[in-house]
């Protein structure tokens, strides 16, 4: 598994859940703390304000779910599959993520900060408006993904690839250009600035 931020260990467990189908489920209101979740089938399963806590979650399958205002705090998810799910005004501070999928995955708005997404292939997913202050994307896949409006502030960005994405709007004032790729990336002309100076150039009118 990778290394969590500032090598916190994922949070222990007390209760295990396998093999449960959830698919549809209505997750309104729920509540779980130090909760391991095996297998479980969360197929558009979704619903308002659900908070998860300390949990982990392994092979689980988030595909066309839609979570709105809801909570992962501090959770870890390994092998799971997140197929055209939809996250939205959702926050997962502290939250990490190994060897999952992302295909179609939408984020709008909430608060990602300090969660691990290194190695994450994101080429097919889109972030709108979200606060990801200090999140790991080391050697992130972002070739040709949507990641507007959102504030990157403080994160690790060493060997990611951002080359044809659509970065305007965002806050990449950390991105060193000689140590990412951004090829072909879509900037706006305040980030080209950014990009400018970053690479020693005078810009003059």
């Amino acid at each position: 598994m990778a290394d969590r931020m500032h090598g916190r260990p994922a949070a222990p467990t007390d209760t295990t859940i396998s093999s449960a189908n959830w698919d549809s489920r209505d997750l309104t209101g729920e509540n779980h703390e130090n909760v391991l979740f095996v297998d479980v089938d969360m197929t558009e399963a979704g619903g308002v304000g659900a908070v998860f806590t300390d949990c982990t979650f392994r092979g689980t399958r988030f595909n066309a779910s839609t979570h709105t205002d809801a909570a992962f705090l501090n959770c870890t998810f390994v092998r799971c599959g997140f197929f055209d799910a939809t996250f939205s005004g959702c926050k997962l501070i502290g939250s990490m993520f190994d060897g999952c999928t992302y295909d179609l995955l939408k984020v709008e708005g909430g608060d990602w900060s300090f969660t691990g997404l290194p190695g994450a292939d994101l080429r097919r997913a889109s972030f709108t408006d979200v606060r990801m202050r200090e999140v790991d994307l080391t050697g992130a896949r972002c070739a040709g993904a949507e990641i507007r409006g959102v504030d990157l502030s403080g994160s690790s960005l060493h060997k990611a690839d951002f080359s044809g994405c659509d970065l305007r709007g965002s806050d990449i004032s950390g991105m060193d250009p000689f140590t990412v790729e951004l090829r072909r990336a879509v900037i706006d002309p305040f980030q080209a600035v950014v990009v400018a100076t970053a690479l020693g150039l005078e810009v003059r009118d």
